[in-house]
């Protein structure tokens, strides 16, 4: 399906290929770019798009109605992923991609029919479709967490998956979600991380900031049972299982501990391989792209990582929530 995009339009669909083309025309070198006035301009509205996807900001402006030319705002897309890069934290990948994906979402709820079908087409869906094969659903729908779109809870006819009034709007926007996941972080040279370090350094600062409000100091004598016990297998030189690496390492993501904490935690092991154990670190905190929540106390249990239950334990349903309330109760007793 071939149609000219006007570029008032491009910017709302940075990631598609008409996109990347038209910014690719008008910025040849990212160096000189940075040092110009439009590339300026695009590192501030990369800097924002960035910061709404970190605060899950959900109001969205049509680019049309700002003074940065298409090429240029198309460029802060670009931007906004390098900064993410250098960064170097796969939640805020997932943030951004996710934000994006929204961002589009949004934009295409509006659209003209005809460019809502080209934008869905050039990530493999056609918006016309009440069905999708068994294999293709499964891909899609991999990481979206509501039940209602397991496959034992679907409309299975002759290998197809059949699709409700509004749910191809869901898939369209999980497509994008993914494609930008798989697609970060960038390999960027050095050189321009360290251009962008005031940048990132603020960015970085921010997302610790939240970490902080949402959880407090991390406090490592309110950890549920479960964890302690993951610490202490690792003190004692006990080989973790997948579930048990990735259980630890969500967890203390989650609560705002940097990639170098988590992996201290994992120094106090006998056999500790500084290369190797950041590499699990990263490895565990961005699998699946979506997936930074530590799991569930029923999953714990499923994987018998459910460990010194005690009275707390029954008060809740998640390690973070146990987390949570023994803070509490310490912050209480003063």
């Amino acid at each position: 399906m071939d149609i000219a995009l006007d570029q008032k339009v491009l910017p709302r669909y940075p990631f598609l290929k008409e996109s990347q083309e038209l910014a690719r025309r008008h910025v040849e070198s990212l160096e000189e770019f940075l040092a110009s006035s439009p590339g300026a301009a695009a590192l501030d509205r990369a800097k924002e798009r960035v910061i709404a996807a970190l605060t899950q900001k959900k109001e969205f402006q049509d680019e049309a109605a700002r003074n940065l030319r298409p090429e240029f705002e198309i460029a802060g897309y670009a931007l906004a992923r390098v900064l993410v890069s250098c960064v170097g934290d796969r939640l805020l990948v997932d943030r951004l991609a996710r934000y994006e994906s929204e961002r589009a979402s949004f934009f295409l709820a509006t659209e003209d029919p005809e460019i809502r079908r080209f934008v869905a087409m050039s990530i493999g869906i056609d918006t016309g479709a009440d069905a999708l094969p068994v294999i293709d659903y499964v891909e899609l729908v991999t990481h979206m967490r509501d039940l209602r779109w397991r496959l034992v809870n679907r409309d299975v006819r002759q290998g197809t998956v059949h699709l409700a009034p509004g749910e191809i709007d869901d898939l369209i926007r999980e497509r994008i979600r993914v494609i930008l996941v798989d697609h970060m972080p960038l390999r960027v040279p050095s050189g321009i991380c360290e251009r962008l370090a005031p940048a990132t350094k603020e960015i970085a600062a921010l997302q610790q900031q939240q970490a902080l409000e949402q959880f407090g100091e991390i406090k490592e004598e309110a950890f549920p049972p479960c964890i302690n016990a993951l610490i202490r297998a690792i003190t004692e030189g006990t080989n973790l299982t997948h579930m048990g690496r990735f259980a630890i390492t969500s967890f203390l993501h989650t609560v705002g501990m940097s990639t170098t904490g988590i992996a201290e935690i994992f120094s106090r092991a006998p056999d500790f391989d500084v290369e190797k154990t950041m590499y699990q670190v990263e490895h565990i905190s961005g699998r699946g792209g979506t997936e930074y929540t530590p799991p569930s106390c029923a999953t714990m249990r499923t994987f018998g990582l459910c460990a010194n239950r005690n009275k707390d334990c029954e008060r809740v349903n998640h390690p973070l929530s146990y987390y949570r309330l023994r803070k509490n109760v310490k912050k209480k007793r003063g």
